[in-house]
């Protein structure tokens, strides 16, 4: 059997390289980096909603980190600390994400992909955590990654693969507010921020609010990959 394609949610922004100051879609390349050690073959989708098709064709979805989700998605009014919404990328996301659940392929959601999981099925967010736990403790610094010290269920998805406490890479000022149907929270920080989601009606559906692609444990990139190899062997994935 061929190694799982695993879709990667990209980024389109203003980039200046080489010669070039042009829009770009583009991705950190760790994310590409973890899938291929992961023994996944990556495919970047890129953040325009007619992109959700591609979903169709892969074994495993990566929801990657990124901006702020547009609180119109949620019924909120932008708070002064939120940025510029993406809107394209946002309706690429819910697109892609709700194709992956129809089909029942593993998902994993990271840092805005766990924000992302939660309001696509009805949740919202905390727009600056700051103003709920009160502390900057989960963004210390633009550019530069915290660490977060998370409580996982005994029992849940995540657990399984990593034990019930993980050390994770943070740089967020957002996070989950009201938990969406289906979903439920299976990872805290010590300050209450939710760290980790996990939907209860599918095999591996799962957010966490850390970025995992920044450490050298592949544990959560193994597990969807195994997850998607998997289910492209189960009679579900054939034609």
């Amino acid at each position: 059997m061929t190694a799982p394609l695993v879709g990667i949610t990209a980024y389109g922004e203003r980039a200046r390289y080489l010669v070039w100051d042009h829009d770009t879609v583009l991705l950190p390349a760790v994310y590409v980096e973890r899938v291929v050690a992961a023994g996944g073959v990556p495919v970047l989708l890129p953040p325009v909603p007619a992109a959700a098709a591609a979903v169709d064709a892969v074994d495993a979805l990566v929801l990657a980190g990124g901006p702020d989700l547009d609180p119109d998605r949620y019924g909120a009014a932008p708070h002064p600390a939120t940025g510029a919404p993406r809107v394209d990328r946002d309706a690429l996301e819910v697109a892609a994400l709700h194709r992956a659940l129809a089909r029942g392929i593993p998902v994993l959601g990271v840092c805005r992909g766990a924000q992302l999981l939660n309001v696509a099925l009805g949740g919202t967010l905390h727009q600056h955590l700051p103003d709920a736990i009160g502390h900057p403790g989960h963004n210390p610094s633009p550019g530069v990654f915290g660490t977060t010290d998370v409580v996982l269920e005994p029992g849940s998805r995540v657990a399984a693969v990593l034990g019930e406490h993980s050390v994770g890479r943070c740089h967020h000022h957002q996070g989950v507010a009201d938990l969406a149907p289906g979903l439920v929270v299976t990872g805290r920080a010590a300050d209450g921020t939710i760290e980790a989601v996990e939907h209860t009606g599918h095999d591996f559906v799962v957010g966490v609010q850390w970025h995992p692609e920044q450490a050298d444990d592949l544990r959560l990139f193994t597990e969807l990959v195994r997850r998607g190899r998997l289910w492209r062997g189960s009679p579900a994935a054939r034609p």
